[in-house]
């Protein structure tokens, strides 16, 4: 009975956290859902099939990965005021995969911090200053196109794409 009324305090307490920052809130929680496919893919994609490029031109799957990462990355240290860069050198799955859970992590405090009482504090992103809000929205932006060119190399190699699991696979392709 105890840790019932417990969960129900703390449930209660982060609905009403959500409600008293909504804008903030509902970032968050599309950072939080493309966060996952992306690494979900990342972790899919085999290790042989890092180097794969879709064409000519493109990056390959590795390529796109650490993009990925060297994007967040910047713009989340951005957003918190800091210098903070990763190495995103490195393409290999064990290394690329690495250095996005990396980014992820530092995302994710960054994240965290922002709120609707601090969103519109300013940031860097690109020389420019910005409000947090629209860096790191822009980083939600720039996660979902980059997640949609992972789904098609993943696709081209027969799998199915985190986000279309367990709904058929989507076209007809189960996995």
């Amino acid at each position: 009975m105890k840790s019932s009324l417990i969960f129900l305090i703390v449930a209660t307490g982060a609905t009403v956290y959500a409600q008293s920052n909504p804008i903030s809130s509902a970032v968050k929680q599309q950072y939080n859902g493309v966060k996952n496919n992306i690494l979900r893919a990342a972790e899919k994609m085999p290790d042989g099939d890092y180097s794969f490029k879709a064409g000519e031109g493109s990056r390959s799957f590795g390529e796109i990965v650490t993009h990925i990462a060297q994007v967040q990355g910047a713009l989340c240290s951005g957003a918190k005021g800091d210098t903070k860069q990763f190495d995103t050198s490195k393409t290999d799955k064990a290394s690329a995969v690495q250095t996005l859970k990396d980014t992820i992590s530092y995302c994710d405090a960054v994240y965290d911090a922002l709120t609707d009482a601090n969103m519109t504090e300013p940031g860097k992103m690109f020389g420019r200053d910005q409000p947090k809000i629209n860096i790191l929205n822009f980083n939600v932006i720039h996660d979902n196109e980059m997640y949609g060119q992972m789904a098609v190399y993943l696709r081209a190699k027969g799998m199915v794409p985190p986000s279309s699991e367990g709904r058929g696979g989507g076209r007809g392709r189960k996995e």
